[in-house]
């Protein structure tokens, strides 16, 4: 009997968690955009690795849509234009050892996350109606299936691909320029 309740309410338990899971995420990705953040060379490039993998299976749902696939590379195209005013908003500075950072435009970063945020929320707000109410198909409308929503997440991934990728370059040239300096 006990097994039996367990297993009813464990299908309840998943949005939830997921929900959760999200909150978290979205939190973690915010506190970045606020304050100094000391540059971990290592880390930024393999974050900048998967984000470029994470991009180049984006564009493979030209598969099932040329749309999508044409939403998601616009997204990735404004991402990477609005990346190289971001990285103009940027301040970097130099610390002793390994303590170099940087302070990122507050407002473009959260405002990124907003938007992606808002637009999934969209999406899943549509697709549970529409299961709630037994209208939706069997095999879609899915969460992707919207060129806009593609758009967004091109949007979110080719800004912080293309920010990470020219922290790391911009860093480089930043610290090159210090001991030059300081010589």
């Amino acid at each position: 009997m006990l097994v039996q309740a367990a297993a009813q309410a464990t299908p309840a338990l998943v949005p939830v968690a997921m929900g959760g899971l999200m909150v978290w995420v979205v939190y973690r990705r915010i506190r970045r955009n606020f304050g100094r953040q000391v540059i971990h060379t290592r880390k930024m490039a393999i974050r900048t690795g998967i984000l470029a993998l994470v991009a180049c299976l984006l564009l493979t749902v030209g598969f099932a849509s040329i749309a999508l696939a044409e939403g998601a590379l616009a997204g990735l195209i404004v991402g990477a234009a609005l990346a190289m005013l971001g990285l103009k908003l940027t301040r970097f500075e130099i610390g002793a050892g390994n303590a170099d950072s940087y302070t990122p435009n507050p407002w473009l970063g959260a405002g990124l996350t907003a938007l992606l945020v808002g637009r999934m929320a969209y999406r899943f707000i549509i697709l549970g109606s529409a299961m709630h109410a037994g209208t939706a198909p069997a095999h879609g409308p899915g969460l992707g299936d919207s060129p806009l929503t593609t758009a967004v997440v091109g949007l979110t991934l080719g800004y912080y691909l293309a920010y990470y990728a020219g922290i790391l370059v911009h860093h480089r040239r930043f610290k090159r320029q210090a001991l030059g300096q300081a010589a």
